[in-house]
């Protein structure tokens, strides 16, 4: 551990890429390195991580026990950027319109489930779209939109870079980006869905934004349809040879003039980077509550887990500083997460067929060809987790031998060792890891799994104990860190709520259908009351239009916004 410097540098899991920072690029001469680190996936197919993870400055406790949230990102984000790559009056002023559009000052609140078991909830879901990734995509549309603007001062139209999101969504994380990327000067957004596909809810959150570069693009087919047309988007030669684009996976970027690009989903650094904050927000507010006493008290916090992005900031706080006895992660039944930590052994375990179905179709659930279930908690239903392979580097690394003293030696040999385990996760399906590692694995981290009909219980219980309603996934949470106080009592267990329970309205309708006095209406947020019947602005693209059909809509469009 080791105080920031003027500039973090960064380098890749599997070694490929070492030494990079913004710092590195900070007047664009080379863009393809600044959008590599800020996207996190680096060219030899590992996830970039910081060389040296900062500490907290001394008496941090008392000197930020009052800030803002706003004064807190500030504090945590300049331990990764210098005033070198961005000024600080410029990023505050990106962190304050980041948080402005939140509905609570403070972002992110602690309410008390149970007093006397010491469990409380952290509500993640007060931004705009209502999500936790409303607090990372908030900040990242709006440091995609600082950069951009900076490069571009004083040029012409014709001379300016323009960056251009093309995105598959299931309805939750489509919303979250447009309403990070809305109105954004030099960016567009185009999101795709499957027609029919999406709640109600969903469809109107991404369809009703009618601000110039956002672009809704609903597809007569599948989930999987629209991933394979972003993916067909950056094997095309035809939109690479006329646009001078570039487009990344299944959550895509196109990027003129850039060959390498940002992405908005889970591996993405700046998303992480933001996620740190409200474990320090938390702590600070359970600390300054009264009834924590840090001389002599732990916290828990407890993770609905699926691509492991939400989980590893809190890992990431952890080593920044912030005490806490353990990280839990909670999964649903798509559990290769739980099966890790119990067994050692990181390993698919698809199911197709009767076995796969289940979950809300209407809540986001969908088919998946590569054997994923589907439950009622659909933002978690994965085969393999995206984020995992930074923590397996850490771990990688702390389980070598205290002999190994060189710091080189030792970043290059878990390196390899990730290089090792990924390249078998691709072969075989799976890995097994060495005691050692486990070890290291179990010092930060329990896990829990939680099955659909427990998320429903759980739903019930906590409604019939006060009135409170979770959502499927937060629910998850709940559950876990209700088994995490039975097993240790004493800790204060803060479980993670990622979502209002509005999102997946037909998960929370079927637990508490039966219950006395509810009313589904009762809990709905005002802002979507109406939402449905107000004007749509989507294309329409059908299957038997094919790649050209998507082609020319996407520069047509980006045509007409550049005027």
């Amino acid at each position: 551990m080791s105080s920031h410097t003027a500039s973090q540098r960064y380098f890749s899991t599997r070694g490929g890429s070492n030494g990079l920072s913004f710092e590195d690029v900070k007047d664009f001469a080379d863009l393809s390195h600044y959008w590599r680190i800020l996207r996190g996936l680096a060219p030899d197919g590992g996830l970039y991580i910081p060389e040296e993870i900062p500490s907290l400055p001394p008496n941090w406790q008392d000197d930020w026990r009052d800030m803002s949230f706003e004064d807190l990102a500030f504090q945590i984000f300049s331990l990764y950027i210098s005033s070198a790559e961005i000024p600080e009056s410029a990023l505050k002023d990106i962190i304050h319109r980041s948080y402005s559009t939140f509905r609570v000052p403070n972002v992110a609140p602690s309410v008390t489930l149970d007093g006397d078991k010491k469990i409380y909830l952290l509500e993640l879901f007060h931004g705009p779209t209502f999500a936790f990734k409303d607090v990372a995509l908030q900040f990242l549309g709006n440091l995609f939109e600082y950069f951009l603007v900076r490069k571009n001062e004083g040029k012409s139209r014709n001379e300016r870079s323009h960056l251009t999101v093309i995105g598959a969504t299931s309805g939750d994380t489509g919303s979250a980006a447009i309403y990070g990327l809305r109105g954004k000067k030099d960016v567009s957004v185009f999101i795709m869905y499957p027609t029919g596909k999406v709640s109600a809810i969903q469809e109107a959150q991404m369809t009703t934004i009618q601000e110039a570069n956002v672009h809704c693009v609903s597809v007569d087919g599948t989930f999987d349809d629209c991933q394979d047309s972003v993916k067909a988007l950056f094997a095309d030669p035809l939109i690479n040879k006329t646009q001078n684009l570039a487009a990344v996976n299944s959550y895509g970027i196109l990027v003129p003039e850039v060959v390498l690009t940002p992405d908005m989903n889970s591996i993405n650094w700046a998303r992480i980077l933001a996620q740190m904050v409200y474990y320090v927000s938390s702590y600070l507010s359970l600390r300054g509550s009264g009834s924590f006493d840090p001389s002599n008290d732990q916290i828990r916090f407890v993770v609905p887990t699926g691509n492991f992005g939400d989980v590893l900031a809190g890992f990431f706080a952890k080593k920044l500083g912030v005490p806490s006895e353990s990280l839990v992660v909670a999964t649903n039944e798509n559990d290769i997460l739980h099966r890790f930590w119990q067994t050692g052994t990181y390993e698919k375990n698809p199911v197709h067929g009767p076995a796969a179905e289940g979950g809300f179709v209407e809540d986001g659930a969908k088919a998946h060809p590569s054997g994923v279930k589907e439950t009622l908690s659909p933002a978690m239903d994965i085969l393999v987790s995206s984020n995992f392979e930074r923590l397996l580097w850490y771990l990688a690394y702390d389980a070598q031998s205290p002999s190994t003293v060189d710091i080189q030696e030792r970043r290059q040999a878990a390196c390899s060792k990730v290089k090792m385990w990924q390249s078998e996760l691709k072969s075989k399906g799976g890995f097994s890891v060495e005691k050692e590692v486990l070890d290291a694995a179990k010092a930060d981290f329990a896990s829990e799994r939680v099955s659909d009909a427990e998320t429903l219980s759980t739903i019930r219980d906590i409604y019939r104990q006060g009135g409170y309603i979770l959502d499927p996934h937060s629910a998850i949470g709940v559950a876990a860190a209700l088994r995490s106080a039975e097993a240790a009592p004493g800790v204060h267990t803060l479980a993670l709520a990622t979502a209002h329970p509005a999102k997946f309205s037909n998960a929370v309708e079927l637990a508490l259908k039966d219950e006395k006095g509810f009313h589904f209406k009762d809990i709905l947020p005002e802002q979507f009351v109406g939402l449905e019947e107000l004007p749509k602005k989507i294309k329409y693209v059908k299957k038997s239009e094919g790649l050209d059909g998507l082609r020319k809509l996407i520069v047509d469009e980006v045509e007409k916004e550049s005027g």
